[in-house]
């Protein structure tokens, strides 16, 4: 076996290469469109296709079908009437021959940003092919497939083609429900171009429904000319005996196939599509086009194949293809000393965008759910929003408040529509307890990067039972999302076990901590709400600054939250924290009163700072701890034995990444602290072979009294692992504080893995994870790309909002800076695309230097100093006559 190297960039805009990509098994890559067509390819082209849960026009597929099922696309060549040769790689023969010491095959993965082209030669067939897979950007549901074949020796090569696309076509929930008797409800026909299948039910006992999706395999030559003939049913086409890797059809060349308008009812379905046979002189090639499209309506499939199915209409696509995200990624972008780094953040950048179209299900990793997102999801992913597309975040940030119960709690189940939520499954509620600190910390960044305090004041209704919380007077409730984030913050703070932690519930941001719900307790997240309390207090403050506000009205209920304004309180008494929770529950049990009070602003800010500031005495006073060693940290978590997970113990120190996270970027620690915490990760999680921090200490417990995850194989998952997204999330928490050169290891440790390709086996991108082996799993659709385009955007190049002013505060390192001392990024603010180039001709490194001088399109322009930051005023960006700004930043 040859061994792997690092894939290679070979453009500016994320083009990549990997040679001998054959030998690697779980590989995939996504190919969609934002009309929610869905792909995803291996270098064999299996994978599978689908535009939802209910329609898939090939197999389902999970992780191991990739090399256990069959069922892939293909494109077969009989050679000389002798030699069956599978242009995808996906033969028999060809499988027996994959560890021989005699390679007869090379095989070169070239792929974009969504497009996937693999070129496979045979130098004992003289035999070359190169298949180019995408989806256009348009709004049809269809993948393209062009494959070119090419005589590379000296004699002439007769071959006879055919295209093999086996079409499911139905729900996923088919593949072991009815899989046989589904198929008796398709109705196959063929038609010049193709085979269409349309079933005539969506079959489901719980009530069947007619159907009215068709799913087609089309095909042309490069000139657009139709196949000569199909072989519409799979049993034909594979013959008794063979299979979808050694199909009789093919093997035999087999001349009983269908011309067009045909139809065949009840069976199995594959689109095989004979072509007629040619001679290829030497040096000479010769491509076909296929398309394999899902259509919610009837359709002239002859048109769509006329429109793809030809060389020229191909190549128009795959060009308008290559142009639209390259464009729609085009609003971030970097330029430092490591340019291959830059090249691996374009596909950084592309994730989130991924993340809401596949959602957190169909990609053969993500076999769980039935595609959407979750609650937290909906929040993480406007992160990158507001970097790349912000224009609507304002509306779904909105629309997302509908989403929050009176009880702190949210809705679970989300739509398909913005704002649109739906009652728990089975009415079983299952409450996160971190979920209700994400709506203000992305809040937060959205008034940061635009200004708009006045968000706070909107209302919006609440979420209940499946529809609109209403009061006693049967009229919807509204609240402002002041409001919204005092019902999610003040429930939580007085909801705490017997160590004055807010109480785990059934899980926080890491779910695998769900067998807790009596007594365990998240610290880490407390520290989260802590940070958010003082955040919005001081957002409060700006809200009265700016708007001359002295006094808002909340719901009559939330006085009882409310402690410090009119009497004692006790916030070191677990009793009393309970006992104010148990009365806010009990009244809102009766309804809501629909009864507004005035609070004063002043009184307000008080009150969330007196709990912010209570959290963090808390914290420091009771959770920071130190081993027998003498090291010292945070203790995250406690279990539902009430028994505090971290520190000393009998099978090894314990310690998790996560209960050092929050703490360190919520700003309770202190920087001797948060040297601490460095040092004890260093020494108890740092391991390079998995790309730097794990997520845990290996407990050697099997911890039935917290979680799932002690069930999972130390090093995998949410067990130690080294999960991008708390490691990430450490950086930002880092790079926050001030320390960039820690922070900046732990990023570049995760890269530095991933390009290691024999080991990662991980296309360009961040994965959500890296297990024991090093391997890089779930990739694409993790929320861990939304924190690392954000951090580096934000913390290392230091381009970020503040009340709506930019802020210039770059963290980084003397190593990003080219030999010009320049590093630089595109990114968009106020409307405008901000072309930003950092000058530092001294070489300093980020605690050496500060913003000497500030240049908007060469002319220099007034700044506040505020800790070697610079903060311009918005109206300097926003007043602009320029849709692209230039902007030059001196640091000395």
């Amino acid at each position: 076996m040859r061994k792997l190297d690092k894939w290679k960039f070979i453009g500016d805009n994320g083009e990549f290469k990997v040679e001998n990509i054959d030998q690697s098994t779980y590989l995939y890559f996504p190919l969609a469109n934002e009309a929610e067509m869905m792909s995803a390819i291996t270098p064999r082209l299996h994978g599978d296709i689908k535009t939802g849960q209910n329609t898939f026009a090939m197999r389902p597929v999970s992780l191991e079908d990739l090399h256990n099922t069959k069922s892939a696309r293909n494109f077969w060549l009989k050679i000389n009437d002798q030699h069956v040769w599978s242009a995808a790689g996906n033969s028999a023969a060809q499988f027996s021959n994959q560890f021989s010491d005699e390679a007869e095959e090379d095989v070169e993965l070239e792929a974009g940003l969504l497009w996937h082209k693999i070129t496979r030669s045979n130098s004992k067939l003289n035999v070359q092919s190169e298949i180019t897979n995408f989806v256009p950007t348009n709004s049809d549901t269809v993948e393209l497939m062009r494959v070119k074949i090419k005589n590379t020796g000296a004699e002439e090569l007769k071959i006879e083609p055919t295209a093999a696309v086996p079409i499911y076509g139905r729900s996923a929930d088919n593949l072991r429900d009815h899989r046989h008797v589904t198929s008796l409800l398709h109705r196959t026909k063929t038609i010049e171009s193709g085979v269409v299948v349309k079933p005539t039910l969506s079959f489901d006992e719980r009530g069947h429904k007619q159907n009215e999706v068709s799913y087609a395999v089309l095909g042309g030559d490069e000139n657009g000319k139709a196949p000569a003939g199909f072989f519409p049913v799979l049993e034909d086409y594979i013959g008794d005996g063979g299979n979808l890797e050694w199909p009789e059809a093919v093997v035999k060349s087999l001349d009983n196939y269908l011309a067009a308008g045909e139809e065949i009812d009840g069976y199995e379905t594959v689109g095989a599509l004979r072509f007629d046979e040619v001679t290829l002189k030497a040096g000479e090639e010769i491509s076909y086009v296929l398309a394999v499209a899902i259509a919610e309506e009837d359709i002239d499939f002859d048109q769509l194949a006329a429109k793809y199915c030809s060389g020229d209409k191909f190549e128009k696509y795959l060009t308008e293809n290559r142009d639209y995200w390259q464009q729609k990624l085009a609003v971030v972008d970097f330029d430092s000393a490591d340019q291959e780094f830059d090249q691996w953040m374009k596909w950084v950048t592309l994730q989130p965008i991924l993340r809401r179209i596949y959602g957190c299900s169909f990609l053969p990793s993500h076999d769980y759910g039935r595609g959407g997102r979750g609650w937290r999801d909906l929040w993480q992913d406007c992160l990158a929003l507001l970097l790349m597309e912000p224009e609507p975040v304002s509306d779904l940030l909105y629309n997302n408040f509908s989403g929050v119960r009176i009880d702190g709690s949210n809705a679970t189940i989300i739509g398909s529509e913005p704002g649109e939520f739906k009652a728990d499954r089975n009415d079983i509620k299952r409450v996160w307890m971190d979920h209700g600190a994400w709506p203000l910390l992305t809040t937060k960044l959205y008034i940061d990067q635009s200004g708009d305090l006045e968000f706070l004041l909107k209302e919006q209704s609440y979420f209940e039972a499946g529809s609109e919380l209403k009061d006693k007077n049967d009229e919807i409730y509204q609240g402002s999302v002041i409001e919204h984030f005092l019902v999610q913050h003040l429930t939580h703070f007085f909801d705490v076990g017997e160590h004055n932690n807010f109480l785990l519930k059934n899980g926080d941001w890491n779910d695998g901590l769900d067998m807790a719900e009596n007594r365990g307790e998240s610290v880490a997240f407390t520290a989260l709400y802590g940070s958010n309390l003082l955040e919005l207090a001081e957002l409060l403050k700006a809200l009265s600054a700016e708007k001359s506000i002295e006094k808002i009205e909340l719901a009559e209920e939330l006085s009882i939250l409310l402690d410090t304004i009119e009497r004692d309180f006790n916030y070191q008494s677990v009793d009393y924290k309970r006992e104010v929770l148990s009365d806010y529950r009990r009244t809102c049990k009766q309804g809501i009163s629909g009864r507004k009070i005035e609070i004063t602003l002043t009184d307000l800010i008080s009150d969330l700072e007196s709990k912010g500031q209570s959290i963090f005495d808390h914290l420091n006073k009771n959770e920071w701890i130190e081993t027998e060693a003498g090291d010292k940290f945070y203790n995250g978590y406690y279990d539902d034995d009430g028994q505090r997970l971290e520190g000393d113990h009998p099978k090894g120190v314990r310690m998790t990444l996560t209960g050092q996270v929050f703490p360190v970027m919520a700003g309770a620690a202190d920087e001797d602290q948060i040297q601490q915490v460095v040092d004890s990760a260093d020494k108890y999680l740092k391991d390079l072979s998995v790309g730097g921090y794990r997520l845990n200490t290996d407990f050697k417990e099997l911890k039935t009294n917290l979680g799932r995850l002690f069930g999972f194989a130390y090093g995998h998952k949410e067990n130690g692992a080294m999960f991008s997204h708390m490691a990430v999330m450490y950086s930002n928490a880092l790079y926050k504080q001030g320390f960039a050169e820690a922070g900046h290891k732990v990023i570049d440790y995760i890269y530095q893995h991933c390009r290691d390709f024999d080991t990662s086996r991980t296309y360009p991108g961040i994965p959500e994870y890296i297990n024991q082996r090093g391997r890089g799993m779930y990739p694409y659709l993790t929320g861990s790309a939304s924190w690392l385009l954000l951090t580096v955007v934000t913390q290392i190049f230091g381009v970020r909002g503040e009340l709506g002013n930019l802020i210039l505060d770059p963290k980084l390192l003397k190593s990003h800076f080219d030999d010009q001392g320049e590093a630089a990024v595109k990114t968009i603010f106020a409307d405008k695309l901000l072309n930003i180039t950092y000058l530092n001709t001294n070489q300093l490194e980020a605690a050496e230097y500060q913003v000497q001088e500030v240049k908007i399109n060469g002319q220099a322009v007034g700044f506040e100093n505020k800790s070697r930051a610079a903060v311009i005023e918005r109206s300097l960006i926003a007043d602009s006559g320029e849709e692209e700004l230039k902007i030059e930043v001196v640091l000395s």
